[in-house]
Formats: C-alpha cells, structure tokens, sequence
C-alpha cells in the first residue's frame, strides 16, 4: 500500500518591524487611537476653564451646559456650590469622553 504525503507550504513569518510597532501602538493605546485615547483628558481640560463649561460643549453635550451656565448665577451667591458644580462639570466631561471613546470602539 502506497503511503500519500501531503506537504504544506511553510510560510517564513519573519518579525516586521511595522507590525511589531503597530501592536504595540495599539496596546498603549487601548485599539481607540492617539485621540480616543486624548479625548477624555482634553475635555477635562476644557472643563476646566470656570464659567464656560467648555468641556460638556467639546463633548457636544450643549443642553447641559446651557443648562449649568444659568444655574451657576444664583450659586455664586454660595462659592462652595459654585466650586462643587465647577469641579462636578470636569468630571461630567471627562466621564461623557471616555463614554464617547468606548461607544466607537
């Protein structure tokens, strides 16, 4: 009886180095990208500019910082709300971001 023998090729699969640094792009990146991973912290940033709530504008939340621009006038008269509401609304940005980011994935 006759014995069949089949051969594969072998692919050489050497290590290219634009490979290596694409995969390790994307682990420090988390696979969302330099600005899906810059997103959240430029938000808070802009958050953090008081009075404006720029950072709910940057993550197109307008409603919200409308909203929070008219509730800030009768907190000034207390500035440990108006502090509070300022430090929430960087957080606020942050958070809707990194919500932002992680839906797009």
């Amino acid at each position: 009886m006759d014995d069949i023998v089949v051969q594969f090729p072998v692919e050489k699969k050497g290590l290219r180095p634009l490979s290596l640094i694409k995969e390790i792009w994307r682990e420090i990146t988390f696979g969302v990208g330099m600005w899906g991973t810059l997103r959240p912290l430029v938000a808070a940033l802009a958050a953090a500019v008081p009075l404006l709530f720029l950072g709910q504008h940057f993550n197109r939340k307008h409603r919200r910082a409308m909203d929070w621009t008219l509730l800030q006038i009768p907190l000034a008269l207390t500035v440990v709300l108006w502090v509070a509401l300022w430090a929430y609304s960087i957080f606020d940005a942050w958070r809707d971001a990194t919500k932002m980011v992680a839906s797009k994935k």
